[in-house]
C-alpha cells in the first residue's frame, strides 16, 4: 500500500481506461485537480497551464470512454465545467448559467464518441446537458423536481436505452431519452437523499444518506435492499467490482466495505483504510483500487 499526501479533502477521483498501461487518474480536490501518471504513487497540479490568480476547487471529475484516443476530461466546478481535449494539459472554462450552481457530478456517454452527450448534476439547478463534446450546456430539467442533484449513473447500453439515472435530495429520477425528460421512481424507503448512483450490467444500486444500499434489476421498478443492519448509516460511493453486483465497494460513511456474496453479507476491505476515506475508485479491469481520504491523501490497495 502505497499514499501520497496531498493538500485538502479528494471528493472523487476518475481512472483512465487504459489504466493498467497508462497508469493516468486524477483526483478533484478543495483546492484543484491533480493529476497522477504513476498510478497514484504521486501527483501534480493539473490546472497548472491555468496560472490561475486563486485556487478552483474540483468538486467531480470524469474522462471520456474513449480517453485512448480523444484524450478528454471533464472537471467540474462551482460555476462551471472546464473540459481537457489533451489528457488533463491545458483546459477550457465552461461558465454555467447565473446564479453560478456548484457541480456535483459528472456523466459521459457510453456512446460519447458517436453522441457526444455530457451530463452535469448540481447543487441548486438541477442537471444540464451537453451535445457538443462539454464545450456548450444547457439545463434539461422536465420532470426533475428536486433540483438538488447529488449523484449520476449512466447506462453502459445508453447508445440504445438512452436510460440515465440522478440522485438527488429527495429519490432517484430516470430519463430515457437521453436525459430530455425526468421521472420520479419509487423506492421502498420512501423519500430518501440518494447520495450515491452504480450500474453493474442490468443492475441499478442506489446508496441514501440514512435508509441503506438498494438494487433494482429492472431499472427502478421493483427494489431489494441489501446489507439491512450491516449498512447503516451514509452509502457515499458505491463501486461494482465487475459487471454485475456479485462483489460490491461501499463507502459506509468513511469506511469502505464490501461483499463478495452480492449483498448478503459484507466486511471491511483487505488492505483498504479502516476510515478517513472520501472517495473511490476502480481502475478498470485491475485488480487495484483507489481511496480519496478526508485528509488530502490518496491511497493505492
Amino acid at each position: 500500500m502505497t499514499t501520497e499526501t496531498a493538500t485538502d479533502t479528494v471528493n472523487a477521483l476518475a481512472c483512465s481506461p487504459d489504466f493498467q498501461r497508462d497508469g493516468l487518474c486524477f483526483a478533484a480536490c478543495n483546492s484543484g485537480l491533480r493529476r497522477s501518471d504513476d498510478g497514484g504513487a504521486s501527483w501534480q497540479d493539473a490546472y497548472g497551464a491555468l496560472a490561475l490568480a486563486a485556487p478552483l476547487g474540483a468538486s467531480a471529475v470524469a474522462l471520456s470512454p474513449d480517453f485512448a484516443r480523444d484524450r478528454t476530461v471533464f472537471a467540474g466546478a462551482s460555476g462551471g465545467v472546464l473540459r481537457s481535449g489533451d489528457g488533463g494539459t491545458t483546459w477550457q472554462i465552461i461558465t454555467l448559467p447565473e446564479p453560478a450552481p456548484l457541480v456535483t457530478a459528472l456523466a459521459v456517454s457510453a456512446n460519447f464518441a458517436n453522441d457526444g452527450l455530457v451530463f452535469a448534476g448540481t447543487m441548486e439547478d438541477g442537471v444540464f446537458r451537453s451535445g457538443d463534446g462539454g464545450r456548450t450546456w444547457a439545463a434539461w430539467n422536465f420532470g426533475l423536481t428536486d433540483p438538488c442533484v447529488l449523484a449520476l449513473a449512466i447506462s453502459p447500453s445508453f447508445a440504445s436505452d438512452q436510460t440515465l439515472f440522478a440522485g438527488t435530495s429527495s429519490g432517484v429520477f430516470r430519463s430515457t431519452n437521453t436525459g430530455r425528460s425526468w421521472r420520479a421512481l419509487e423506492l421502498p424507503c420512501g423519500f430518501a437523499d440518494v447520495l450515491s448512483l452504480a450500474l453493474a450490467g442490468a443492475a441499478l444500486l442506489v446508496g441514501t444518506e440514512s435508509a441503506g444500499l438498494f438494487r433494482s434489476d429492472d431499472m427502478g421498478q421493483r427494489w431489494e435492499q441489501l446489507g439491512a443492519g450491516s449498512l447503516d448509516g451514509a452509502i457515499n460511493a458505491i463501486v461494482p467490482l465487475g459487471h454485475d453486483t456479485g462483489e460490491i465497494l461501499v463507502l459506509l460513511n468513511d469506511t469502505p466495505l464490501g461483499s463478495r456474496n452480492a449483498g448478503r453479507s459484507w466486511q471491511p476491505w483487505p488492505g483498504a483504510p479502516r476510515a478517513g476515506v472520501s472517495a473511490l475508485a476502480v481502475p478498470g479491469e485491475t485488480e487495484v483500487l483507489l481511496a480519496g481520504m478526508l485528509a488530502g491523501d490518496v491511497v493505492r490497495f
